[in-house]
C-alpha cells in the first residue's frame, strides 16, 4: 500500500473517531459550569459569608452550653 492510501485511511479512520470530539464538549461544558459558579459565588460573597458566620456561631454556641450541663 502505497504512503498517500495510507495517509487518507488514517485521516478517514480519525475523523470517524468521536472520542475527541466528546472529551472536547465535555471539557466546554466543564469551564462553563466553573464560570456560572464563580461568578455566582463572587456575586454572593458578602451574604455567605454572614451566613456561614451566623452559622459557626450558632454552633459554637450550642456546643458551649452541651458542655455546661
Amino acid at each position: 500500500m502505497t504512503k498517500p492510501r495510507r495517509l487518507l485511511r488514517a485521516a478517514r479512520a480519525a475523523a470517524a473517531d468521536r472520542k475527541g470530539v466528546t472529551a472536547a464538549e465535555y471539557a466546554i461544558l466543564a469551564v462553563g459550569i466553573v464560570i456560572v459558579v464563580g461568578s455566582a459565588a463572587t456575586t454572593y460573597r458578602g451574604p455567605l459569608q454572614n451566613a456561614f458566620s451566623r452559622i459557626g456561631t450558632q454552633i459554637t454556641s450550642t456546643q458551649a452550653s452541651v458542655a455546661a450541663r
